[in-house]
């Protein structure tokens, strides 16, 4: 079994939730760490060995406030993951925006456009 990560959000780093036992996916707050590359690396070895094994169904939420462009290459690595394991099982990605923000809206139009993945778009 996997061992869970969570990663407690900091000024400039998200928080993320990965949770195989408890179906819990998620990351959240803002995105801007200095190395986002050194950042990312565990989550998307996590999620490297989690699609060895996914659960049946995969619910990703991503509740960003805020994302770099560097930021952006990482998510997108864990988007195409995700989208790796939604060839043999179901995957939604929840994606969250603030009611005003069209922005993180539009930036997820913008990667469900490139992705084959179901995305449910959640006002927050």
């Amino acid at each position: 079994m996997l061992e869970p990560i969570n990663i407690v959000k900091q000024e400039d780093t998200p928080s993320v939730i990965l949770n195989k036992e408890q179906g819990i996916f998620e990351i959240g707050y803002r995105s801007l760490p200095e190395n986002a590359i050194a950042f990312y690396e565990p989550v998307i070895n996590w999620l490297n060995e989690y699609k060895k094994d996914p659960l049946p169904k995969t619910v990703f939420n991503f509740k960003l406030e805020y994302f770099n462009t560097a930021s952006a290459k990482q998510l997108a690595k864990i988007l195409l993951i995700l989208q790796e394991i939604a060839q043999t099982h179901e995957v939604l990605i929840r994606w969250h925006y603030l009611k005003d923000d069209t922005d993180m809206h539009s930036s997820g139009v913008r990667f469900s456009k490139l992705l084959k993945i179901p995305f449910e778009f959640v006002e927050m």
